[in-house]
């Protein structure tokens, strides 16, 4: 959590703004433009309010805010929201390996818990479970403002017939979670896309022994990395010279 003196004398951060603050921090990937029409879906509130809060956190130095465009985080704001975020991704990782919490399960209480916990706790609980890298679903656990995603992620919707992947991480849905979950999906599992269906239809995919059909709008919010090599790859044979 930010320490009320890294803001402006009368300015407060509340659990409130923490939650736009996550929110542009998870959809702001690279520095892109999170329009209010995001922020308001994912926060389930309405047009007016966004643009109010955002106006607030425009004049507390906490966002980059353009009217009919969007916002993006400062240094300042991606400051004051990391500790909310590496909270919640470690009590998610806690949830889910100590208490067996299904991963909707997980994220809805670590929302609760993000606000209400202490740095000091956040650091035993980082200690406690080894430092994970990732959370449940795939998230970067910051621990820095320099900590980033890698930027060479795609959608497993973008991969043609044939293709290889690694499931790096999902978005934070509650009913895409379980739906995931249901099918058998797994992060840092190898993923080949077997079949696209036509007009957005479903991808058949193949997870280690077993095959699985994914809807195109699921398969548009899990995010695949390249497979890493191999030790075992053998280089292919340099072709005779001619």
């Amino acid at each position: 959590m930010p320490s009320e003196a890294s803001l402006k004398e009368g300015e407060f951060m509340t659990p409130n703004k923490e939650d736009y603050l996550k929110v542009i921090y998870q959809e702001g990937a690279k520095g892109a433009v999170v329009s209010n029409k995001v922020i308001a879906g994912r926060l389930g509130v309405t047009p007016a309010s966004v643009t109010e809060m955002l106006s607030k956190l425009s004049r507390q130095g906490l966002i980059n805010y353009t009217a009919y465009r969007g916002s993006t985080l400062t240094t300042k704001g991606v400051e004051s929201c990391l500790g909310v975020v590496r909270s919640h991704r470690l009590w998610e990782v806690f949830l889910t390996r100590k208490l067996g919490y299904s991963w909707s399960e997980a994220h809805e209480e670590a929302h609760l818990l993000e606000h209400a916990t202490p740095m000091r706790m956040v650091d035993r609980l980082d200690e406690f479970l080894e430092y994970p890298e990732h959370c449940p679903h795939g998230a970067l656990v910051p621990r820095s403002v320099s900590d980033h995603e890698p930027e060479l992620l795609k959608k497993l919707s973008e991969l043609s017939e044939g293709e290889h992947a690694l499931i790096y991480k999902v978005t934070e849905e509650p009913e895409l979670l379980d739906y995931l979950e249901g099918i058998g999906v797994q992060i840092d599992e190898p993923v080949t896309v077997v079949k696209v269906g036509k007009y957005e239809g479903p991808i058949t995919c193949k997870l280690k022994d077993e095959t699985i059909q994914v809807s195109y709008k699921a398969a548009s919010k899990i995010f695949v990395a390249e497979l890493p090599k191999t030790l075992d790859e053998e280089p292919e044979p340099a072709k005779d010279a001619e």
